[in-house]
């Protein structure tokens, strides 16, 4: 992740700036665990195509369900 990336979804999740600096950011609790949420997700899927990469086209792939485990792990 860059840190234009990091620094939108920190904005997504309501982080708010204190100055002309995009470093100075504030935010709540709820903010935060939000923010925290959307990190995995961003990795998680990052790591799932990863897997899906490695696909070599048979019928019984486990680079696939490796991938799809990944995505599940953010429905628990």
């Amino acid at each position: 992740m860059t840190q234009d990336e990091i620094i939108e979804m920190a904005r997504q999740c309501g982080f708010e700036r204190l100055g002309h600096d995009d470093c100075d950011l504030v935010c709540y609790p709820e903010e935060v665990e939000a923010f925290a949420k959307l990190v995995a997700q961003h990795e998680r899927e990052a790591c799932a195509k990863l897997c899906e990469g490695i696909n070599d086209g048979t019928p019984y792939n486990q680079a696939i369900e490796c991938a799809d485990a990944i995505r599940a792990r953010g429905n628990t």
